[in-house]
């Protein structure tokens, strides 16, 4: 056994303390014992992944008092939860071991109406508003820095930890807590992370945000913890099929309502079920005959239609963002220079931000992209630090 599993291994000097499906702060539970580590208590997000595993590894070696959580956020019967995916049982299970292992105490905590209010809703809302949503966005901002945070504080705990591979400093002159990329190129996550307030990122860790993800699974295997070679998951938590329209039907959260496909002239192609089974760019599945290939480039809900085009018809080279977040600052410049990332695994564009004072901004991109989706996230960036960010607006097409 390595020096960092030797000493992860004892849990700080405690006993390991596994709840199972229980609820310390609302039990008045006592099993948790009192921080007495140097750096302080964290409560950390517990998934039964590598990074995560990986990350209560790591705290436990840099002399933090860890406490593993998992949130339950799906009730026992839920037909679309994975074995192995977010809370699952065998995602529980795994976390769990990993918590035995390390010799820290472990809670399974029941989130379920507060994921299905913040997250799922939202999931459905914006699907119906003829927007693409962006749920993992929106489950770190209300639940992982959120309600867990909450938790810790009711646990006594200073801080809240995940495995996300982003990064954290503070500058120097303005005291803000900034968000930067992480590491890993490959892994990045700071994406995800842009709409995280002041007060959230003040009490947040990022262990694995300096590490490769083969230095995170190399971390799992030196404390032989079980999940060092398990598979990692990207695709939606409660979508494990990626089947979205299915989702929803059998969740009664849409139902099919017929509408008409046009052409961005206005003239009828065809008919759908429902705007929410589209996204901007969806080529596949449209029913239509046409010499050549057609995508959707708008939804319409309000007169529930679906626009379709040629390719040419989904390049755009400006928009508007809502709901802006500034991290880097307290107040924005009339105008930015950054590199606008309109979605998780775009490369990022060259761009030009102006914001408003209504809390939106234009966005202005030196060279057009595809397929810029309403209801996705644009982040900005300068280098590596996460400047702030919005949500792409829907704005009707000029015939």
């Amino acid at each position: 056994m390595g020096t960092l599993c030797r000493k992860a291994a004892t849990g700080g000097g405690r006993g390991a303390f596994v709840s199972e499906i229980s609820d310390p702060i609302r039990s008045g539970s006592a099993a948790v014992p009192v921080a007495g580590t140097e750096r302080g208590r964290v409560v950390l997000g517990m998934s039964g992944g590598v990074d995560s595993s990986a990350a209560a590894a790591l705290l436990i070696q840099q002399g933090y008092d860890v406490v593993g959580i998992t949130l339950k956020l799906w009730p026992q019967d839920c037909v679309s939860r994975a074995e192995d995916k977010c809370c699952g049982p065998q995602a529980v299970s795994d976390a769990r071991s990993v918590a035995h292992r390390l010799g820290i105490p472990y809670y399974l905590i029941d989130e379920a109406d507060d994921f299905q209010r913040e997250v799922i809703q939202y999931f459905a809302d914006e699907y119906r508003a003829g927007r693409t949503p962006n749920p993992c966005v929106m489950c770190n901002e209300k639940l992982k820095f959120g309600t867990l945070l909450r938790r810790a504080r009711q646990l006594g705990g200073r801080w809240v930890a995940t495995g996300h591979y982003a990064r954290i400093t503070t500058d120097p002159t303005t005291g803000r807590h900034c968000l930067r990329r992480g590491a890993d190129p490959k892994k990045d996550q700071s994406y995800f992370l842009f709409s995280l307030r002041q007060e959230q990122l003040a009490s947040v860790l990022f262990p694995l945000g300096e590490l490769t993800k083969t230095e995170t699974r190399e971390v799992a295997r030196e404390c032989s913890l079980k999940t060092a070679d398990k598979e990692e998951s990207m695709e939606i938590c409660f979508v494990p099929d990626k089947d979205y329209g299915r989702f929803l039907e059998q969740a009664k959260l849409v139902q099919r309502h017929r509408g008409e496909i046009v052409d961005v002239h206005g003239r009828v192609l065809g008919h759908h079920d429902g705007i929410e089974f589209y996204t901007i760019g969806q080529r596949r599945g449209l029913g239509l005959s046409s010499p050549k290939p057609m995508y959707v480039v708008e939804l319409d809900a309000a007169t529930n239609r679906v626009v379709v085009g040629d390719e040419s018809a989904l390049d755009r080279d400006v928009f508007t963002v809502e709901r802006c977040n500034w991290i880097a600052m307290e107040t924005p410049p009339a105008e930015l220079r950054v590199s606008a990332k309109i979605r998780y695994n775009h490369p990022g564009t060259d761009a030009v931000v102006f914001p408003r004072a209504d809390g939106t901004a234009e966005v202005r991109l030196a060279a057009a992209q595809r397929a810029i989706t309403p209801g996705q996230a644009c982040v900005f960036y300068q280098d590596d630090l996460v400047v702030g960010g919005g949500w792409i607006q829907r704005e009707a097409r000029k015939v």
